[in-house]
């Protein structure tokens, strides 16, 4: 048996224990470790330090890469709103009684094991323990090496802290952050219930195409919104400057604005707050309307590439198009099934437009900067997942069970 395999089968075993443990000591662990976050912000900022030590400030993943006191005080203050929610196991899904007399419940349940690949974001290590932990899971972390320092930092507090409480340390284990490792979490069947890869396309194709265990995938998010021949302009700067620059290097952050060819006129207004930041790739018409009225250094044709690209920079493709037809068109093409919005005043086209769209979250009339768990009111997530199978955008408590049967009979026998 190897090292990781043993891993595996002790994460199992503390699984057992957080399922029987009673709500309130779930919620108490989660508010003490939030409490210790704050109070231990100094030590898990110097292991960040060491991590962006080594990566370019101009790389777009440093900004997810970073840790500061503002926020892991959110990150505290996100766990200790888990702690809040109500408990998402032994809800009554169904219940109903068959002719026979049979009584048959159908009730929420944890997976038991999950593993979690993801990339350098940090705060996903507090983020993802606290909501496995409140649905009665134990979690296996795989981080990239890029974050290894800060996720290290991280794990050694949370375990401290369930020794602290007489709990299985277990309950979160940080696998080495190597491809062998990866191989071995994926291959895990039969000890890991389920995985959930967060990041970027490339790692969840890998995910996908390698895993024996059952996987959700989440994270690419080709983001796009239309400004419609309805939008309204004053709304429409807000919700595009916002979904763009809020953060640039999150997946719910715009990629490609499309525009209505008869608002073309409006293009240089709906862009020019973000003129200092944000380098565009503007098709024929766009660009001929932006030429002379956005800095001509952040002004490039598009070429085939730029439509259907997750930049996660300060960058954005630029679509005209001539009816709200093809802007689906366009987002049926590019779009990743992650966020879509439209800003229109027409109420018929945002009809349309959401029932038409195929993404997990489609907006009239705001930004996709809202696609979050925390701003959905689940406290934190696990990701986001752009499947149709199973889990379907941001996922939180509930995502994180599945479902047994109970039958309580009478001595009845089938004939």
């Amino acid at each position: 048996m190897s090292d990781l395999t043993e891993l595996f089968v002790s994460a199992r075993e503390a699984a057992g224990a957080v399922v029987e443990l009673e709500d309130a000591a779930r919620n108490g662990l989660l508010n003490r470790l939030a409490d210790r976050i704050v109070e231990e912000a100094e030590a898990l900022l110097a292991a960040n330090v060491e991590d962006l030590a080594a990566m370019s400030p101009e790389n777009p993943l440093y900004d997810r890469l970073m840790l500061t006191k503002e926020r892991l005080e959110g990150i505290a203050a996100d766990m200790r709103k888990v702690a809040t929610l109500p408990c998402p196991l032994e809800r009554t899904l169904a219940d109903r009684t068959l002719p026979n007399g049979l009584r048959l419940r159908k009730v929420a349940v944890p997976f038991g094991v999950i593993g979690v690949i993801y990339e350098a974001r940090p705060n996903v290590t507090f983020d993802v323990f606290s909501l496995c932990f409140k649905s009665g899971n134990a979690c296996l972390l795989k981080g990239g090496r890029d974050a290894d320092h800060s996720n290290r930092a991280a794990v050694t507090l949370i375990r401290k802290v369930l020794a602290e409480s007489g709990l299985p340390e277990n309950a979160v284990c940080l696998l080495p952050a190597t491809h062998e490792a990866t191989k071995e979490l994926l291959e895990a069947n039969g000890l890991v219930d389920l995985i959930i890869p967060r990041g970027g396309r490339r790692l969840i194709d890998f995910v996908r195409d390698n895993a024996k265990v059952p996987c959700i995938e989440t994270g690419a998010g080709v983001v796009n919104t239309y400004f419609d021949i309805d939008g309204d302009l004053a709304k429409g700067i807000r919700i595009v400057t916002n979904a763009k620059t809020r953060r640039v290097s999150v997946c719910n952050a715009l990629d490609c604005l499309i525009i209505h060819s008869s608002r073309l006129a409006d293009l240089p207004a709906l862009v020019a707050e973000m003129a200092g930041r944000v380098t565009l790739y503007a098709d024929s018409r766009a660009f001929s309307a932006l030429d002379g009225h956005y800095p001509a250094e952040r002004l490039f044709p598009a070429g085939p590439e730029a439509f259907g690209t997750e930049y996660m920079d300060y960058k954005m493709a630029v679509k005209t198009v001539d009816s709200l037809q093809e802007a689906l068109d366009h987002i049926r093409t590019y779009g990743s099934g992650h966020s879509e919005a439209i800003v229109t005043e027409n109420a018929a086209s945002a009809r349309r437009f959401q029932a038409s769209v195929d993404a997990a979250c489609v907006y009239v009339n705001a930004p996709t900067s809202f696609t979050d768990g925390a701003q959905f009111g689940l406290g934190a997530e696990i990701g986001i997942s752009t499947q149709k199978l199973g889990a379907r955008g941001p996922m939180g408590l509930e995502e994180l069970t599945t479902y047994k049967w109970l039958i309580d009979g009478n001595g009845q026998t089938r004939p």
